[in-house]
């Protein structure tokens, strides 16, 4: 009388280093892989963490879902599989990204890789018991041999002549080069518009609540922000000035008095990232009217470079209309 199988038996089975199913082992190899092009130096730098990260995201953790769901091949057929591994994971990350915008570690890259790495090793694993719970003949697999048999007798078939094989070479070679130039445009964008952003906010770091009136001899508080779009990492400097403007109705003109510095120091923005500061300043005149802010590149004028022409050659300027009053 054969023995029953026992709960403990199914666990050996499934967890078998010579029994991982060879597509389970894949998604193994492929996280690992996701993982290191991510934290490894220079690798990280490089087109491999494109290459290596968007399955992680849009394949791999809904492959491992229905690999646990249905681990038999009559549940699903290949198509099928591959369809919903896509949707699955379409809709299991951003749950993933939900979930952690409520917990204190917020939605950012350390917690988003190892959440997926977690959620898709417990799903392999899962998968790997279940396999190991329905019978060997009737467990899905993926028939990497098979596959590689129909490649070889599509593209070689042993009647063909050397002139057909060196085609078929030709023609694998076009294939490989097509989709590697594929994802090369994809993971290696075109330049787009370089451009700065420079805006300045409110106390409640909002487009309002901008301090216009003033007291002499007490701080006033903003944010100023730096948005890098050059495709470089740039050391900004950032000028500010409080001025004197007067109008001249009858031509229409405005004409600039005094130009005071109040401060001026440097800001280091890595490319493609943006920098909120706080700022605060004091005015000691009641003569002011207008706060300036001047934005310089990697290129400054000298000091002998004054009032508008000092504006002029900013890289970008901004300014707020104040009044200051005495205590």
């Amino acid at each position: 009388m054969e023995r029953m199988q026992q709960p403990y038996d199914t666990i050996i089975e499934a967890f078998a280093t010579h029994k991982v199913p060879y597509d389970i082992a894949a998604c193994y190899v492929w996280l690992a892989g996701a993982i290191l092009s991510i934290y490894l130096p220079v690798v990280n730098e490089t087109f491999l963490r494109v290459v290596f990260g968007v399955p992680v995201i849009l394949f791999i953790p809904g492959y491992a879902l229905i690999a646990a769901l249905f681990p038999a091949a009559k549940d699903l057929g290949g198509i099928e599989r591959i369809a919903l591994s896509f949707g699955l994971s379409i809709a299991v990350v951003p749950l993933i990204g939900l979930a952690l915008n409520y917990t204190p570690w917020g939605i950012r890259l350390d917690p988003i890789v190892i959440s997926l790495a977690i959620f898709t090793i417990g799903m392999c694993l899962a998968a790997q018991y279940r396999r190991a719970c329905v019978p060997a003949a009737e467990r899905f697999t993926v028939p990497f041999s098979a596959l590689r048999q129909a490649v070889i007798r599509e593209f070689f078939p042993k009647e063909t002549g050397r002139l057909d094989r060196i085609l078929s070479i030709v023609l694998i070679i076009a294939i490989v080069a097509a989709v590697a130039t594929t994802v090369y445009v994809i993971v290696v964008p075109k330049e787009g518009e370089k451009f700065t952003e420079f805006f300045i906010l409110g106390t409640n770091q909002k487009a309002a609540d901008y301090p216009s009136e003033i007291m002499t001899g007490t701080n006033s508080s903003m944010y100023i922000g730096i948005g890098n779009h050059e495709y470089k990492n740039i050391t900004y400097t950032v000028e500010t000035y409080l001025e004197s403007m007067t109008f001249d109705e009858k031509t229409n003109t405005s004409a600039l008095k005094a130009m005071d510095r109040i401060d001026r120091f440097k800001v280091p923005v890595p490319d493609n990232q943006t920098l909120v500061i706080p700022y605060s300043f004091t005015a000691k005149k009641t003569t002011y009217n207008r706060i300036e802010f001047l934005l310089f590149n990697e290129t400054v004028p000298g000091d002998r470079v004054q009032g508008m022409d000092r504006i002029n050659q900013s890289y970008r300027d901004l300014h707020l209309w104040i009044t200051v009053r005495s205590p």
